[in-house]
C-alpha cells in the first residue's frame, strides 16, 4: 500500500509539475487591487486568431497569494498535450486570496456539512469581479471566440460559477458546477442562457450534495435541461471521478453561444 501511494504521489506531483510550466503567471490590475492568475495559451498559439476561453475557480483550499496553488485541481487535465491538441483553447486559473472568496456568501463551518447563506443582490466579492472583469479584457482584445467562452469550478469555485454566470448571463456558453451550491432565486434569469452540468459526491461531508440538487431542480423549473451526475460513493474530492470523465472537454467545448 505505502508503495502504491508512493507512485500515486510521484505521479501527481509530476503532472502537476507539468501543468506548473504550461501555465505562465500573470497579474490582473483593477483600481488599485489586484488578481494572481495563471494562463494557459493554446499549442502553436496564432496571435491573429480568436480562441475559446475557460475560466477555472478553484476551492476553498487553494486561496492563496502564491499564484501556484490554484493550479492543484484541473490544471493537469488542460495542460495534457492530448486535450490541448484536442481543445486548444486560452484557460485561465485565478487566484482568491486567503482572506475572501469567489461568491459573496456566508459559510457557517462550526459543524459539517457547512451552513451557506448566499446574497444574490449584493455586490460581488472583489475578487469575482476581477476574475469576469479579466475575461471581458480578453474578449475586448479581440483574443476570444465570444461565442466560446466557458467557465468551470470546484466546491468554493462551484459556487462561483453558479453566481459568475448569475452576474453575466449573456457571457458563457457552458457550466460546470463541481460539489458547489448557488441561490436558487436568480437561476431563472440564465437557466435558458447557459447549459450547466452540475456534479457532486453522494458522499460530500463538506458541502451537502443536496444544494447541488436544488440548484439542478431550480434549472428544470425554469425549463433548463442540466446535466446532472452524482458520484454514488464519492465525498467532496468528486472532481477526481469528473475529471476522469472521458467527455469532461467534449462536453463543456460542444456547446457554442448564439
Amino acid at each position: 500500500m505505502k508503495i502504491q501511494l508512493s507512485i500515486l504521489f510521484l505521479l501527481f506531483t509530476t503532472t502537476l509539475a507539468i501543468a506548473q510550466d504550461s501555465f505562465e503567471q500573470a497579474v490582473y490590475h483593477s483600481e488599485g487591487d489586484s488578481l494572481q492568475y495563471r494562463i494557459q495559451y493554446p499549442l502553436n498559439y496564432d496571435q491573429t486568431k480568436k480562441y475559446p476561453l475557460v475560466l477555472f475557480l478553484h476551492g476553498a483550499g487553494e486561496r492563496g497569494s502564491d499564484n501556484q496553488s490554484q493550479l492543484t485541481h484541473g490544471s493537469a487535465l488542460f495542460a495534457n498535450p492530448g486535450m490541448r491538441n484536442a481543445f486548444p483553447a486560452i484557460v485561465i486559473f485565478p487566484q482568491c486570496s486567503k482572506d475572501s472568496y469567489w461568491a459573496n456568501v456566508d459559510v457557517d463551518r462550526s459543524n459539517y456539512p457547512i451552513g451557506i447563506t448566499f446574497h444574490p443582490d449584493q455586490k460581488p466579492t472583489p475578487h469575482l469581479k476581477m476574475a469576469g472583469e479579466l475575461v471581458s479584457s480578453f474578449i475586448e482584445e479581440g483574443k476570444v471566440d465570444t461565442s466560446r467562452v466557458y467557465i468551470a469550478g470546484l466546491s468554493m469555485g462551484g459556487m462561483g460559477t453558479y453566481e459568475m454566470v448569475q452576474r453575466h448571463p449573456n457571457t458563457f456558453a457552458a457550466a460546470i458546477a463541481i460539489c458547489g451550491a448557488g441561490s436558487t432565486e436568480p437561476v431563472k434569469n440564465y437557466a435558458l442562457k447557459t447549459p450547466f452540468w452540475i456534479i457532486h459526491g453522494a458522499d460530500d461531508n463538506v458541502v451537502k450534495p443536496t444544494y447541488s440538487l436544488q440548484m439542478a431542480n431550480a434549472m428544470l423549473e425554469a425549463g433548463a435541461k442540466p446535466r446532472v451526475t452524482v458520484y454514488e460513493h464519492a465525498n467532496h474530492n468528486s472532481w477526481d471521478p469528473a475529471f476522469a470523465e472521458p467527455d469532461f472537454l467534449q462536453w463543456l467545448f460542444s456547446h457554442t453561444k448564439n
